[in-house]
């Protein structure tokens, strides 16, 4: 049996990005380290963005990462579905305002 490509244990790997780049890493963890920290935002609803932006780029790693996140800041599974469903609108929605950009060439083409 093949192993799948994303394993769920490469994720406690992370940290080890920067073993080959130690600056860049140490920039580029201050950098999201701080993006976490409370701020005009709480660090439940930046729980929640971050799941939500996971669906949008479909990283299972982050996906894997801010749904335990989110169970350790006692975020229900309605309100992570919820996040879900905002990203899906979203993601959808850029999709089809895209359609506009059809619309207006096949316009201008078929005169």
């Amino acid at each position: 049996m093949s192993r799948p490509y994303y394993q769920s244990q490469d994720l406690k790997k992370f940290k080890n990005i920067s073993d080959w780049s130690p600056e860049l890493g140490a920039k580029f963890f201050e950098y999201y380290n701080s993006v976490f920290e409370e701020g005009a935002l709480s660090a439940r609803e930046k729980s929640l963005i971050a799941l939500a932006v996971a669906h949008t780029v479909q990283c299972p790693y982050c996906i894997d990462a801010y749904t335990q996140d989110g169970l350790q800041r006692g975020i229900e599974r309605n309100e992570m579905m919820e996040a879900v469903h905002v990203a899906a609108a979203i993601r959808g929605g850029a999709s089809l305002v895209h359609g506009v950009q059809m619309m207006e060439v096949y316009d201008k083409r078929s005169m």
